[in-house]
């Protein structure tokens, strides 16, 4: 268990680095950020040069890999950082420089027992890409494949692990002091965070959601899955197929290899769609790195280490949403957030309604390139605060990826509206699902799953309430206060004295690490 005084010297640590980019600033003139966050941010700052603009991107590459990620994850959030953060955030590049390739050879060799020379052919020294968590080499294998093999950073894992450890510590400190903090629920960000990135530090896990996105999208044209070398892929190794292609981001390539580019944008939406409505398993790292145009026109996706789900009834409910949006319908979009708990229930679902069409009257029927996204974002958050609405984490990775798709279409098709797009897709698949013969289907499979439960749970009932006969019931036992507090209210006593003696340590480690920091500067 790491003590207090150290999740306090990194998190004074990485302030300072805040700092130098200006990146406090924003908490600190933000209205709704908790007065302590704020003085914490006044102390952090203190004597530190700052630059004329946050660079909050900047910050967060320095700090290191596990702030990256976070990184990404807060640019998805304008609700807890801010518009003008949030957009910093999305040029964050998940980069870091290269790894010495001695270390990798130990790693691969390390990962599967047996000398590299065994695995492959040939293998380039020189990474093609150098991210936070792996880099990535061309290699041919012993059996003349050309693959791209991942492989982690040395002690990655542990590296995420500490400093993880310390924003729960931080964001469990930050969520008791209630309001809004409380409502934008930090720690569930940060769990989210925590589990994202377990599963990208074990590569296994990528090469299954890489075989299990092929498998979803494989009657989807012009969309392709690299496919996985098994033999060579281990936790901290992966191979799979090279692929050869134009990279989404380098348009002007595109255009000399004769790419439509407005044709390359809808298909990006629509595989989009699909992926995430239609199969509720998504490709969530979808930014312009990631994604390769082949000269056929075949969009090729990699790098499957962030993978998102949604159940089939959050699906049903988001698709409903997206339509409501689109076509107006906005109070059916209120009755769904009311279904789905999206809004406490002591609101009123009509003001709700009103308040979503002030928001998506502005939006609809105008290209991108028209739209004022400062002001539909500032109009969506302020609904959230006025009806209570707690963040869904459930949903940050599908938020994200949205994100990343509107910033790659808008730059393919500068005129693409994602709501035309996406309109006559969501409508036929709310079709699909939620017409008359879908109902049918779902009430069968659902009485028939409740007649098949029965018999077990009859037993089960027996077994709580066995026959009159076996072994008498036991008589009411005394109450008994135990020592040293342990039972009735001198626990209670007991635990209040507790709290003021972890208060008080924990202020005095305050004090301490405060101290001792304006000392060395």
């Amino acid at each position: 268990m790491t003590r207090p005084i150290t999740h306090i010297a990194r998190l004074v640590k990485w302030g300072r680095v805040l700092a130098r980019h200006g990146a406090l600033r924003g908490i600190e003139n933000d209205r709704n950020a908790p007065a302590p966050v704020k003085r914490l941010c006044r102390i952090a700052r203190f004597g530190a040069r700052q630059g004329a603009e946050p660079d909050y991107a900047g910050a967060f590459q320095e700090i290191g890999p596990a702030a990256i990620k976070l990184g990404q994850a807060l640019a998805t959030r304008p609700d807890l950082v801010g518009e003008g953060p949030a957009r910093n955030l999305l040029t964050l590049q998940d980069s870091l420089p290269p790894v010495p390739f001695a270390q990798i050879r130990a790693v691969i060799e390390d990962s599967f027992g047996k000398p590299i020379e065994a695995l492959f052919e040939s293998i380039e020294e020189q990474p093609i890409g150098a991210a936070s968590i792996a880099q990535v080499h061309r290699a041919v294998t012993t059996d003349g494949k050309q693959v791209a093999v991942k492989v982690l950073r040395p002690r990655i894992r542990e590296t995420f692990a500490r400093d993880v450890e310390t924003y729960e510590w931080a964001a469990a400190h930050l969520e008791v002091l209630g309001g809004e903090a409380q409502r934008l629920r930090p720690r569930a960000v940060v769990d989210n965070l925590k589990r994202w990135t377990l599963r990208e530090l074990d590569l296994r896990r990528e090469a299954a959601s890489a075989s299990e996105l092929a498998e979803a999208m494989k009657g989807i044209h012009g969309y392709h899955v690299p496919g996985i070398d098994w033999d060579r892929t281990t936790g901290s190794v992966l191979t799979v197929e090279w692929v050869d292609g134009v990279k989404m981001s380098d348009l002007d390539a595109l255009r000399a290899a004769g790419h439509d580019l407005s044709a390359l944008a809808r298909k990006l939406v629509l595989t989009f769609l699909t992926q995430a409505i239609s199969s509720g398993f998504f490709h969530a790292d979808m930014h312009q790195g990631n994604l390769f145009v082949q000269a056929d026109g075949t969009i090729v996706a990699i790098d499957f280490g962030i993978m998102g789900r949604i159940n089939r009834q959050a699906r049903l409910w988001l698709a409903e949403i997206l339509y409501g949006l689109t076509t107006g319908n906005y109070r059916r979009v209120a009755e769904i957030h009311f279904e789905a708990q999206y809004v406490p229930s002591y609101h009123n679902l009509d003001e709700f309604a009103t308040a979503l069409r002030a928001v998506g009257e502005p939006m609809r029927g105008k290209p991108v390139s028209e739209l004022s996204v400062g002001q539909m974002l500032d109009g969506l958050f302020a609904i959230t605060r006025d009806f209570d609405m707690q963040v869904q984490p459930h949903l940050l990775l599908l938020q994200k990826t949205m994100v990343m798709v509107e910033g790659l279409a808008t730059a393919l098709d500068p005129d693409i509206n994602m709501w035309d797009v996406a309109s006559p897709f969501v409508k036929d698949w709310i079709r699909d699902e939620l017409g008359p013969e879908a109902m049918i289907v779902d009430r069968l499979r659902e009485d028939i799953g409740t007649l098949a439960r029965l018999p077990a749970l009859v037993r089960r009932i027996e077994e709580k309430f066995p026959p009159k006969g076996g072994a008498p019931e036991q008589a009411p036992l005394p109450d008994i206060d135990l020592i040293l507090g342990l039972g009735g209210p001198r626990k209670r006593q007991s635990n209040h004295w507790v709290g003021y003696g972890a208060a008080a340590i924990l202020g005095g480690a305050v004090a301490w690490a405060f101290t001792y920091w304006s000392f060395l500067s």
